[in-house]
Order: structure tokens, then sequence, then C-alpha cells
């Protein structure tokens, strides 16, 4: 396993799915002798599918953001399964998650529960995965990222800072489960509902919020100094700005006891408005990131198509060796077509880059043309009919 000097990586020598999407059984052993494993096939062999099996490594909902229960096979006779055995830091872990098999026959309940297993234990929930590693993923659907709303971008930074903060996911879903706790008590009793039930509410969003916004900012600071430490190259520097009120507020030197108690004040003064609007008008669920394409001081969502896929992959890339530099760990990537849009030099530089952040990447494609030059320097997979094997060209 190709480590750099100090540098751990997660590597994936054992895959196993069960009822998850196209594969009512499928199990690949990559032999993790080279940092970049290549799928390739047609389009809906169910590549991203495998990639997206990977993901639930990790917590939350997976790169397709899916419901637990849309995940599992058509016509299967359960629920869905993953399974996988990691070398991480030279020790095997074994890893297995899944819906939880006591909901619906078919699985398909809504809602649902997923559960988790480390080395056959059963664990709280899929939060202590990411206390163990992290797990990075670039997809197509994410080349519209500047150009969307607001609410993508805040998710892209939070998946972002959860490889160095792994309570990140807990604090934001309190503060939403909070959040969501007062839009009904409004929704329901207007502002002039309990006054006392109200504060104790805002207290609670105030405190969340600001963990969560002191872990943006730290993250984003780091992450914008990685970028600037980063050589010239195919890929351009990119500047972060965090546009939110709280993230502005500590941003400014407010300490965190004073930001809880003017974000407390704030929304009880916006309840009549909040209760009016039916939701929370402001907050760290408000929150913006806002990138610039630094040597053409030009936000990004104003540069090139091109431009921006350049971007999106710089961030990636300097996020990879930020955590290489403070976990000692690289992150697990998962790169879904990432090469079809490069030109041959971008693709060349991306592929070296990858290979020299000491873990293990994953990349989709549909024409092994893309992945000239990495013939003896990655392992490749054939992916058709359901099955996925080695490919020897």
């Amino acid at each position: 396993m190709p480590d750099g000097p100090g540098v751990g990586g997660v590597f994936v020598s054992s895959l196993t799915l069960t009822d998850f999407r196209s594969y009512a059984r499928m199990r690949m052993t990559p032999d993790c002798n080279h940092p970049l494993v290549v799928l390739t096939g047609e389009n809906g062999a169910g590549k991203t599918n495998v990639l997206e099996a990977l993901s639930y490594l990790a917590p939350g909902r997976g790169l397709r953001r899916a419901g637990l229960g849309e995940v599992t096979r058509l016509d299967a006779d359960g629920p869905w399964a993953v399974a996988a055995s990691l070398q991480v830091a030279g020790d095997e872990v074994k890893v297995g998650t899944g819906l939880d098999p006591d909901g619906r026959p078919d699985g398909r309940e809504v809602g649902g529960r997923r559960l988790v297993r480390l080395d056959g234990n059963a664990v709280a929930n899929s939060n202590v995965l990411g206390e163990r590693w992290s797990v990075v993923w670039l997809t197509p659907q994410m080349d519209r990222l500047f150009i969307e709303g607001a609410s993508s971008r805040r998710r892209f930074l939070d998946r972002l800072v959860l490889g160095l903060y792994p309570d990140h996911s807990r604090q934001v879903g309190a503060y939403e489960r909070v959040m969501r706790e007062r839009n009904r008590l409004l929704s329901d009793k207007g502002p002039g509902a309990d006054r006392a039930w109200l504060a104790a509410l805002e207290a609670r969003m105030a405190e969340h919020a600001v963990a969560v916004a002191v872990a943006r900012l730290d993250f984003a600071g780091q992450l914008a100094g990685q970028l600037a430490e980063a050589a010239e190259g195919p890929f351009p520097r990119a500047e972060l700005a965090l546009d939110g009120w709280l993230e502005q507020v500590l941003a400014d030197g407010t300490p965190a006891s004073d930001a809880e108690a003017a974000l407390k004040e704030k929304l009880a003064a916006a309840r009549k408005r909040d209760a009016a609007a039916g939701r929370a008008t402001g907050g760290v669920h408000k929150t913006d990131l806002v990138v610039t394409h630094a040597p053409k001081a030009m936000r990004a969502d104003l540069c090139s198509t091109g431009e921006q896929k350049a971007l999106l992959i710089a961030l990636i890339l300097a996020n990879a060796r930020l955590q290489a530099a403070l976990r000692r760990q690289a992150p697990l990537l998962l790169m879904d077509e990432v090469a079809a849009h490069l030109d041959t030099d971008r693709r060349s530089a991306l592929f070296e880059a990858l290979a020299g952040l000491g873990g293990q990447c994953w990349l989709t494609g549909t024409d092994r043309a893309l992945f000239q030059g990495l013939e003896g320097r990655a392992e490749f997979f054939d992916v058709a009919d359901g099955h996925v094997r080695p490919s020897h060209g």
C-alpha cells in the first residue's frame, strides 16, 4: 500500500453487496497494491451503484442522498446490506451496514433505520464511522454546485467538515431537529406560543448553531491555507468565504458564549416573522459557501463549466491533503465519471495527484481509454450484467 511519509490511508480489500440497487449479490476483492481502482462499463451498468455502496461506509445518506428504503434492489426478498474489509493504519477492520431487517419484508418502509457493525459489534449509529476514517466523493451531479442554491454548497461544506470534526453531523442534525420543533410550535400556536418553551428551544438551537459555525469556520480557514499552499497547475487556486450571519459574528472575534446569546435574541425577535413564514428565516441552515477563482478574481458561479469543474476538483484534492496532514490518514476517495470532461493534461495531473495522496481512490468511466497511462499503476474492473470482474485489458 503506497503510503506517504507518516501518512496512512484507507483501502478497501473486499466489498460485498446484497440486494443493493442493481446487485442481487456481488463480491469484489481489490488487491490494494495500487492506490487507484478503476471501474469501467457502459452507462447503466452499475458503476455508480458500487461507489454509492462505498459511500455508506461513512456517516449520512450516501452520495445520492437516497432514502434508506430506496436503495433496496427491486423484487428483493430482504433489505440491502453492504459489507467491507478495510485496511486502516495497518489494521483490518470489518464493516457492515444496511437497512434494519425488522422493518417491512420488502425493506421499503418510509424512513427506516440503518444498522452499523464494526468488527461484528453493533454500534450506536453511523457517526461512529466518521471517527475512524473519512470518505469523500465527487459525482457528476455536483458539477452544478456553484450555480445551484446555497443548500447544495452547504451540504458539500458540511460533508468536508466531517473529515476533521466527526461530531459535526451530530451537531447539524441536532440543530435541525430542534429547529423543526420550533417551526411546528410557531405554526401551531403562532408567536403567542408558550414563551418559556420557545426560549428553551431557541437556547438549544443557539448552542448547536455555535458548534456548527465554529467547526465550519475552523475547517474553512485550514482548507484555505491548504489551497493557498498548492503549487500552480491545471486546477486553479480557489479562495473561500462563508456567507452566514453567525459565522461572520464569530469571525469578527465575538466569543462563542456572546455569539450564542446574540443568536438567542435574534431568534426571539424573529418569532412573528418565522411564524408567518412557517420556517426559521435565519440561522446556520442558511449559510452559503462562496468560492472564488483566485487567478481571475471571479466568483465560481460566473466561471465557465470547465473552470467550475477544475475548481471543484481543486477543493476535493486540497481537502484530501488537509486530512492527510492533520489526521495522518488520507480519506477514501470516490470519483464518479470525473475524467470524462477533462482534457488530457488535466486528466494526467488528476491521476498523479490522486495516486500521491496516500489512500485509495475509486474512479469510474465508460471508456477505458480515458485512463490511458494507468496500466500497471491502477487496478481495473469491468462492470456489466450485474457483475464486477477483474479486467485484463
